[in-house]
């Protein structure tokens, strides 16, 4: 069952939902889109989610283009690319939660009907030694991803 969640009026996309109501969400709506907006170097080091045991493949738009992070000036016509349904719920991940907002707002803005940001992103919060991926994000709630 597709994860059900109330657009936000207060909200200019459909809200926020943490990175296990992603997964679920993905799972179980057959048309739901994991999009990750980090850059090519995030995907390559930091690792990308696995949606492998799904039968998908997460999406890889960049925001924010490395080394500047200049904004993608392609961003929406890469998006319509690989996610050509604007009535299909969208999933938005960043490292952290800020550029997937940013990601969210924009496809919203261009037409999507249902773009969801995910809390925490793929890394989260840094923690006391200044290390991420333990206190917050895709990471921190084990779920399955792929090192480069």
């Amino acid at each position: 069952m597709m994860v059900a969640r109330a657009a936000n009026p207060g909200l200019p996309y459909s809200g926020n939902v943490s990175p296990a109501e992603a997964w679920e969400a993905v799972s179980a709506h057959s048309q739901a889109t994991l999009v990750d907006v980090r850059s090519h170097a995030e995907w390559l080091f930091a690792g990308l989610p696995d949606l492998s045991v799904l039968g998908k493949d997460v999406v890889t738009v960049s925001w924010k283009l490395y080394p500047n992070f200049d904004l993608n000036p392609q961003f929406i016509a890469q998006l319509e690319a690989a996610a050509p349904d604007k009535s299909a719920p969208l999933y938005f991940l960043c490292k952290t939660g800020g550029r997937s907002t940013d990601a969210a707002i924009a496809a919203t803005a261009a037409g999507y009907a249902q773009c969801y940001n995910i809390t925490g992103g793929f890394e989260g919060d840094m923690n006391n030694q200044r290390q991420r991926g333990t206190i917050n994000g895709w990471k921190a709630a084990g779920l399955a991803w792929l090192q480069a």
